[in-house]
Formats: structure tokens, sequence, C-alpha cells
């Protein structure tokens, strides 16, 4: 599909500094590399003075997320939080606390659709540290699984940077860590002066000052393949995209697909023709956790949440393999 047949979709506020400061002026270099079971992008704008070594410096900001928010890894925080007693108050790093509180805001706002408490849900379907399955779980390891599930189970004090389990559930933080990962990325960036980049960690992203070119960073927004929808272009300048779809992670068993997309209050994943949510907002961290939620509600109950939060959002429902496409009135205001 050709750039004229894309819809461009332009942020509400731009940021006059970035236009009237003109630090952009440079090359675009590009580094990348692996984190979190994915891949990591940046394209920065280097100083016509040349750029520093910043690879290391990335580095450090990926590995400190993953010590602390990755399930996978043993010695991490939130594997600490989830082998912790059962009402005992955890002392986690501020980050973590940081994560699981925006995670908490969106499970309550989202009545549970988003739940940063299902790990043990995430295992059983074959998509956590477990490992990969081939057959759906029987009914009586789902309801077992439930029971062990739920972030009314979490308790959590931010001014005492501290929270704890009331049940021993399990915390999988993997619908809003790499959102996360991407605005801490951006952050450390800004505070080397570094202000004018594009970070990506598997496929979300954030955009913050220019191109050399004086043009913000274009991005084309993930769609479900075979679809044959409408490209949506975006300027990503002082913005944030993720995107949440049921062909990124599945198994196929007798027929019937399975994704990684999971329903925290049926234990089971989604069943509501929804193919893919995508979310523009400033935070990534946001962006990730509500697109998260608004797949898993549906296209008629995201969309009505999407209002009632001005979350500019777009929804692609599959049926029978034809699409079709429903969008947040803040999203449609960023249409050019």
């Amino acid at each position: 599909m050709s750039g004229n047949d894309a819809r461009i979709l332009i942020p509400p506020t731009l940021s006059p500094a970035a236009f009237a400061a003109r630090e952009a002026k440079g090359r675009v270099t590009i580094l990348h590399g692996l984190t979190m079971g994915t891949s990591w992008s940046v394209r920065l704008v280097a100083p016509p003075a040349g750029l520093p070594d910043v690879t290391p410096g990335i580095e450090r900001v990926l590995d400190r997320v993953v010590a602390q928010m990755s399930n996978w890894e043993a010695g991490s925080d939130i594997s600490r939080f989830n082998r912790s007693p059962t009402g005992a108050w955890q002392l986690p790093p501020p980050e973590f606390m940081t994560v699981l509180d925006a995670a908490l805001g969106v499970a309550r706002l989202s009545g549970g659709a988003f739940d940063p408490a299902i790990g043990a849900l995430v295992n059983l379907w074959g998509f956590g540290p477990a490992g990969p399955r081939t057959a759906p779980p029987e009914d009586s390891a789902i309801a077992e699984a439930l029971a062990r599930s739920g972030w009314t189970r979490i308790e959590h004090d931010m001014p005492g940077l501290r929270a704890r389990r009331t049940v021993a559930v399990d915390l999988d933080f993997s619908g809003i860590a790499k959102g996360f990962g991407v605005d801490q990325l951006s952050e450390w960036l800004t505070a080397q002066g570094l202000s004018h980049h594009l970070v990506e960690i598997g496929g979300e992203l954030r955009g913050s000052g220019l191109k050399p070119d004086g043009q913000p960073w274009w991005i084309d927004l993930e769609a479900p393949p075979g679809l044959g929808l409408q490209l949506n272009r975006v300027a990503l300048h002082g913005l944030s995209v993720a995107t949440s779809g049921d062909y990124r992670r599945w198994f196929e068993h007798d027929g019937a697909r399975h994704a990684h997309s999971l329903d925290p209050r049926t234990g089971r994943p989604i069943a509501n023709g929804v193919a893919s949510v995508t979310v523009l907002h400033p935070s990534c961290t946001m962006a990730d956790a509500w697109a998260t939620a608004l797949t898993v509600l549906g296209a008629e109950a995201g969309l009505a949440l999407a209002e009632k939060q001005g979350l500019a959002a777009t929804f692609v429902e599959r049926t029978e393999g034809v699409a079709r496409e429903w969008q947040s009135t803040t999203f449609k205001a960023m249409l050019d």
C-alpha cells in the first residue's frame, strides 16, 4: 500500500520547543539488540560533534527492567515477590512499584480486564516460563489457576513503597513491562541530551523530538495480516503506541486457535472477535496496559471505556475473515 493510501494522524499537541530549537540537525543513527525475549531498536539524532557510545547505557536501562520484572529470571524482583509469604509486606524497587501502581490502576478502571496477577493462568496456558503447550488445559486446572489469580489480592502502599499478596497469586507484568521499558529508555536518552529519538521494544514505540529534516518520526500502525486494511500512519511526536493482537502468539488444537490474550475474568483466551487494538498515549506504559485491557473487553465494551477514559484507540474486529474497524473519538480527532 502506498503512502498516498494511508490515513495520517497528528498528535493533539506539538512541542514548540522541539521545532524552535532545531537541535535535530545531525544524522540519524540506528542501534539495536535483544531484550525481554524480543528485540529493541533506537533511532536517534547524533549531534554534529559525534555520538558517544550509548549502547552500554541503553543495555543497563533494559537489564534493570529485566532484573525487576522478568518472570523468566528466578532472581528477579517479581519472582522473589511471587515467592514471598502471603500477608508479608515486601519492599520492591521504586520502578517496580511504579509499574505495579499503573497496572492496578488500569485493572480497577477496566473492571479486571487487565490484571497483573494472572501469572498462574499465563503459565497454565503455555505463555509463561513454564513453557508452551499444544492442547488447552482441563477445566479443573483453569478453575484452580483462577483461584490463585486476581488483582484484588494484591495490596500496595505507594508512599511506603511496599506491596504484599493477601493470597498466593503470581504477578505477571508481561502486559505492561515492555511499554515501561520504552519509557525508561526514552527518558534516559533525553537525560543524556539526546532528545530526538524513536525507541521501540517488541513493537511498542515512543517518539520524541524531530528528525534532521524537521519531520516527526512517522510510523505505520501495526495491523492484523491478511485483512487488507487501510494503513494508519502517525507522527510519533511526544507520543507512544502499543498494539495487542491475537496473531502475535498462539497455539492451535483441533482446528481452534488459542491466543495469548487471556481474559482474567474467565481464565481462558479471548473469543470476542477482536483481532487487534492499538492505543496512542503519551506514556508507553499506559498504552501497553490499555491495549491489553481493551482487547479483552472487545470492540463494543472496549470502545465505550476508551471514550470514557479519553483514550485514542482503534479496534479491528474479525468475523469469518471480514474485518471491521472501530475508532474512538480521540483517535479520530488525530486524523488529518
